[in-house]
């Protein structure tokens, strides 16, 4: 949903340049072989593999189209019963991309992306993670915001006008509460 909201509501109007990068939730969560969220994890990094793959290929912009594709694919069609190669192809690529879902070479690079995000958080985050340079030019990030669904246009810039205010607070870290609601993912992208 944060994706969703940057994209289609924040980017277009605060004149964005975005890079996406990868979170393992399988290397930062370590489930257990056989747990029940093991094999969504391990699915999902085995995805990045593939991700990184046409990063090195086709340049940071051309990541969002592969990532776009699975989203729509896991959070609106509710599966992951697809390949590799059907993501890929539906996101326009070469399907020598899919060769990446079982390579583990891939890994060191997420793993170094990852550590890059989780540099700027700490640790005790998951994702999303949205980073950028503060008014001073420091490299800020915090996890979040994590949303159930996009708000209206002129509540959405204003929730991004605020983070990024919040951004250049020093001493500013944390703001939470529990979540009663499932994400409303809306129409299929």
């Amino acid at each position: 949903m944060t994706a969703r909201w940057v994209v289609d509501e924040v980017a277009p109007a605060r004149d964005l340049s975005i890079t996406w990068q990868p979170i393992s939730l399988y290397f930062k969560n370590q489930p257990s072989e056989g747990s029940s969220r093991h094999d969504r994890m391990f699915f999902t990094h085995r995805l990045l593999r593939v991700m990184e793959s046409i990063r090195a290929a086709e340049g940071d912009d051309a990541v969002f189209d592969f990532y776009w594709e699975c989203g729509r694919r896991i959070h609106h069609d509710k599966s992951l019963d697809f390949s590799a190669a059907e993501a890929v192809a539906s996101a326009g690529f070469d399907s020598v991309h899919a060769e990446a879902f079982d390579d583990e070479k891939w890994d060191a690079e997420i793993r170094t992306r990852m550590d890059a995000g989780l540099a700027l958080t700490g640790d005790e985050v998951g994702t999303p993670i949205i980073a950028f340079d503060d008014r001073s030019g420091v490299r800020q990030g915090y996890f979040g915001p994590v949303i159930t669904k996009v708000p209206p246009h002129e509540d959405s810039l204003a929730m991004w006008d605020a983070l990024m205010a919040m951004m250049n607070i020093e001493g500013f870290w944390e703001l939470k509460r529990t979540r009663t609601e499932n994400p409303d993912f809306g129409e299929r992208p």
